[in-house]
C-alpha cells in the first residue's frame, strides 16, 4: 500500500479474564460484522496497577481487525459483554498492509 494512502483499518486490543468471555465477545463481533478477524491469544500475563495495588493476572488477549467506521459499535458491544469494570479497549491504526488483506477487512465488516 502506498505510504500516502490512508487505510481505515484498525487493530483493537482487548484483554479478557478467560476463554469463555473471549470466545463470546469474538463470536458476537464476527456475527455483527464488527470484526473481520479476532485472534484469541490465551495465557498472557498482565501486570498492572489497579485500585492502588499491583495486580498480576493471566488473561486472554483479543486482537481484533476492523475498520474505523465500525469502532463505535465495536466498543459498545465489548463494553456490554465484558465483565471488567474498566475493560482494555485500545484501537491502533493500520498505517500500511497488503491491499488485498485490507480490502478483505473492509468487505468482511460490511463496507
Amino acid at each position: 500500500m502506498p505510504p500516502d494512502s490512508t487505510p481505515d483499518a484498525l487493530v483493537v486490543l482487548c484483554t479478557c479474564p478467560d476463554e469463555p468471555t473471549a470466545t463470546g465477545i469474538a463470536t458476537a463481533l464476527l456475527a455483527e460484522e464488527l470484526a473481520a478477524c479476532v485472534n484469541c491469544v490465551a495465557g498472557i500475563r498482565s501486570m498492572y496497577r489497579w485500585e492502588g495495588q499491583i495486580r498480576d493476572d493471566t488473561e486472554v488477549l483479543l486482537v481484533i481487525k476492523t475498520r474505523a467506521a465500525r469502532y463505535g459499535a465495536l466498543e459498545t458491544l465489548v463494553r456490554a459483554r465484558h465483565p471488567y469494570e474498566l475493560p482494555e479497549i485500545i484501537a491502533l491504526p493500520v498505517v500500511a498492509g497488503a491491499r488485498d488483506y485490507l480490502d478483505w477487512i473492509r468487505q468482511a465488516t460490511g463496507a
